[in-house]
């Protein structure tokens, strides 16, 4: 017989943590679940421009926090949620004026 798997720490969740009370930038509440993505990345255009706190520029800021909550969802996030995630990732570039000069 295996043994059981022991349970994790609670400093296992920290992503989630980090998603909900980041120090950088204050998101609107459920953020990352809208199926608008030039919503979602007006949303974060807005929370990174206003935040006193980043340490980048806005742009920069707003661009991480989407791709940290893709990347930490990983596996777990619908493949219909991604889809609308990574457009998000390109309307932030549009809305910052930063798309690939091949497009």
């Amino acid at each position: 017989m295996s043994k059981p798997t022991p349970p994790r720490p609670k400093s296992a969740n920290w992503s989630a943590q980090v998603t909900q009370t980041s120090n950088a930038l204050d998101l609107e509440p459920g953020v990352f679940t809208w199926k608008d993505p030039r919503r979602i990345a007006e949303s974060l255009r807005r929370s990174a421009e206003a935040s006193t706190r980043r340490k980048t520029t806005p742009f920069r800021s707003a661009m991480s926090m989407l791709v940290f909550y893709i990347n930490r969802a990983g596996r777990h996030l619908d493949p219909r949620q991604r889809a609308i995630l990574e457009q998000a990732k390109q309307e932030l570039r549009r809305l910052y004026n930063r798309l690939d000069k091949q497009d």
